[in-house]
């Protein structure tokens, strides 16, 4: 599971990049970093979060195996804790509690609807991984 997950982790991250380009090619970068269009990099951050929520819904609530649906739910959880990282990064301490309760409120939503003990390893695997890979120093 961890290897697939990271796989599929990193071909999304692939697909940020490419959706990012998308939009680097339809607004150019020098207009949305100044002035009025500060906004605008943070929003880009949180488009595509929810481009993944909308593809990850159909896929975790289908009738895919059990297995194959707890390694795609690294991808969601994944980028949404990234999502906040990168939101909150001049504030690490409020980015470490919102992302511990993010993560927290799916392991009690997981154990709530009796889920599978894959779901819960993917989720905290995830959360682990991305606390210690910044912990040591890492950037996305």
């Amino acid at each position: 599971m961890i290897f697939f997950g990271f796989i599929l982790l990193n071909l999304t991250f692939l697909l940020n990049f490419l959706f990012f380009s998308l939009i680097e090619l339809l607004i150019p970068q020098h207009l949305t970093e100044t002035g009025d269009w500060q906004w605008f990099p943070p929003a880009r951050h949180v488009l595509f979060l929810v481009i993944i929520g909308l593809i990850s819904w159909p896929i975790l609530k289908s009738r895919l195996r059990t297995l194959l649906k707890a390694i795609y739910l690294v991808v969601p959880v994944a980028v949404t804790l990234v999502t906040v990282g990168l939101l909150l990064n001049t504030l690490p301490l409020l980015s470490y509690l919102i992302c511990a309760l993010l993560s927290l409120a799916t392991l009690v939503y997981l154990y709530l609807t009796r889920r599978p003990w894959l779901y819960y390893f993917a989720v905290i695997i995830v959360a682990f991984s991305l606390l210690v890979f910044n912990l040591v120093g890492g950037e996305i």
